[in-house]
């Protein structure tokens, strides 16, 4: 967690969270969400601005994307798949980094962590993560903390038509 300078609003500028915390020893796999991208402006406000984090004893690297609302669903249905023994793929667009996740790689016994930034900087990695029971119930309660967090305060009616929840 960063800072917690607040403003007027009681959100507190430079507080990141984690959406995903795959961590043992020697590998880490994050994506950490630092806030949204221009709150206040209609149309951008539930846009929130993040970074894929990967560090190794080989290498560190770090990536940054923007999350909408349907990507906070859509990580929401890739847990239950991971809990259900699946492989997921996440973020597989044209526009941000590509993340697969396999809970059961047999090659090395544990969970693998693919990312590929084919649209940016055409990198790919492979992580191979060795996490304790209860892993996927903490990733749980890290997108809990973001929703909570910046909650969707936008409703897009039609395209391109948006107000605000009351």
């Amino acid at each position: 967690m960063i800072g917690a300078a607040t403003h007027s609003e009681g959100r507190r500028e430079g507080y990141a969270v984690d959406l995903i915390n795959l961590v043992d020893g020697d590998n880490s796999f994050r994506v950490r969400v630092l806030g949204r991208r221009s709150p206040g402006l209609l149309h951008l406000h539930d846009r929130l601005d993040a970074e894929v984090l990967v560090t190794s004893s080989f290498i560190a690297g770090r990536l940054t994307m923007t999350l909408v609302p349907a990507d906070l669903e859509s990580w929401s249905r890739a847990l239950d798949a991971l809990a259900a023994g699946q492989d997921i793929c996440w973020r597989d667009d044209d526009h941000s980094p590509e993340i697969r996740i396999d809970p059961n790689d047999a090659e090395h016994d544990c969970v693998a962590v693919r990312v590929e930034d084919l649209g940016q900087s055409c990198v790919s990695i492979f992580l191979p993560v060795c996490l304790e029971d209860g892993w996927i119930d903490r990733q749980r309660s890290l997108l809990d903390l973001v929703r909570k967090e910046w909650p969707s305060e936008v409703l897009e009616s039609s395209p391109g038509v948006y107000a605000w929840r009351r």
